[in-house]
């Protein structure tokens, strides 16, 4: 549970890690430059660290307490940061090992989530070209083409017609990815953050291009974005308790961020949990923050007041 504090110095020293070495790198930088902006504003003694593979191992030893982590992507948002964290005893926000991994990985979150009886989108695994056809007959046209493990929407396509599937196979494949194809929900996209525990208000998105993907995210200025989400509020009830129930599952603790689909009859698909959501000026978790009166520096700040939960932890194991 996040523990709430007035004194800065209650944070110690602490290390915004951005950067690392995943596709995801250039947005972890603008994520990692803004919270540190934010923490420094508000009096904690935060320091950049361009993290890599080497400088992780040694956080304890340049004398930091806790780590906010915003290492998008492959390494710091699946685990193996957060292992790295939690061997050097030092306090982080956000899921630990066991969500991360999870989360991370869209294949296994989605079979949870049918598994409990929570609605994700049909989807197979595909191996090659030829699978990936097999599942475009099955599934019909429109249908989505990703990795199992890359956030930002890297790697991922929106296939309309049999002669773009190779090419979609071929981005989202790349080296030691594996590749899923998956229904194309035709409706509205939603998200919903959360911060310890509690939903935000529901933001919907209305994307510039086919969908969601990294340009509509970070570099176009033609996504909309409308928060609150003028949905019924006992509908959004239910779409948040549904997006809570989906982190929950994946062992989520800390804040996060579901994405998830509202097709024309108004049900809801789950698509993925971002366990590191981005930060940036297009980012959604400040926006949802916001319209409950959380400036960003708040917003950092409550964040890191999560970080406090893994402190009781590791001193009930001491």
């Amino acid at each position: 549970m996040r523990r709430r504090v007035t004194n800065p110095a209650d944070f110690g020293r602490v290390a915004v890690l951005m950067g690392g070495w995943s596709s995801e790198r250039e947005v972890s930088l603008w994520s990692g430059n803004k919270v540190l902006e934010a923490l420094r504003a508000r009096g904690v003694d935060a320091h950049a660290v361009d993290a890599d593979r080497r400088n992780v191992l040694t956080l304890r030893d340049a004398g930091y307490d806790r780590a906010f982590n915003l290492l998008h992507g492959t390494g710091g948002e699946d685990g193996t940061v957060q292992a790295v964290l939690e061997l050097q005893g030092i306090a982080y926000p956000g899921c630990g090992v066991l969500a991360s991994a999870l989360a991370m990985d869209k294949l296994r979150s989605k079979r949870i989530w049918k598994a409990e009886g929570l609605p994700t989108p049909n989807y197979r695994v595909v191996s090659d070209v030829a699978a990936a056809r097999t599942a475009a007959k099955q599934f019909g046209y429109p249908l989505i083409i990703k990795p199992t493990a890359d956030g930002s929407s890297v790697g991922i396509s929106k296939v309309k017609t049999a002669d773009q599937v190779e090419a979609a196979f071929a981005l989202a494949r790349g080296p030691g990815r594996t590749v899923m194809a998956e229904v194309f929900v035709t409706g509205a996209e939603y998200t919903c953050a959360i911060l310890d525990g509690a939903a935000l208000p529901l933001i919907r998105i209305e994307p510039d291009g086919e969908f969601y993907d990294y340009n509509a995210k970070y570099l176009s200025d033609n996504t909309r974005y409308i928060c609150p989400a003028a949905l019924d509020p006992a509908h959004e009830l239910r779409l948040q308790k549904l997006c809570v129930d989906a982190f929950d599952l994946l062992d989520g603790c800390g804040w996060a961020r579901v994405d998830f689909m509202l097709d024309i009859g108004g049900e809801p698909w789950l698509i993925e949990v971002n366990t590191l959501p981005g930060m940036t000026s297009h980012s959604l978790v400040p926006m949802a923050a916001h319209a409950v009166g959380m400036s960003f520096e708040d917003l950092c700040w409550a964040v890191l007041e999560t970080s406090f939960e893994r402190d009781a932890v590791s001193e009930a194991h001491q």
